[in-house]
């Protein structure tokens, strides 16, 4: 993975383009792609799978806060809420990983080529 830093993504306000998940379900944001092109495209991978399963939660519909915290020994885990100081709706434990930093990542609704999507992006391209 190329060292992204937290400070790497302080310049991405709002976005240019929407970039096409490989999965029908999501596009993600320059900052996004920016994570992605950089050796963090797993993380977006792992976003867009569970977006089939979450699609029947309407508070999810409408947004999903996605937080992945390092758990100091080398790996992390990934939890989607309704919103801060809400239960986790999602938790992945991940094994391993060389991501250097927590993250908070944001879905809410949009469209894409005409029809509806989710939008991954980061909480500054809100």
């Amino acid at each position: 993975m190329a060292t992204i830093k937290q400070e790497d993504l302080t310049h991405f306000y709002g976005t240019t383009a929407y970039y096409k998940h490989w999965t029908p379900h999501l596009v993600f944001t320059d900052g996004v792609r920016y994570l992605a092109e950089n050796g963090a495209m797993w993380l977006v991978d792992a976003i867009a799978s569970y977006q089939p399963q979450l699609s029947g939660n309407q508070r999810l519909q409408e947004f999903q806060l996605w937080n992945l915290k390092l758990d100091g020994n080398g790996g992390a885990v990934l939890t989607c809420q309704e919103d801060s100081n809400q239960p986790n709706i999602v938790k992945q434990e991940i094994e391993y990983t060389d991501f250097p930093f927590d993250i908070k990542l944001y879905v809410e609704p949009g469209s894409f080529a005409g029809k509806p999507v989710r939008v991954l992006l980061l909480p500054s391209e809100h």
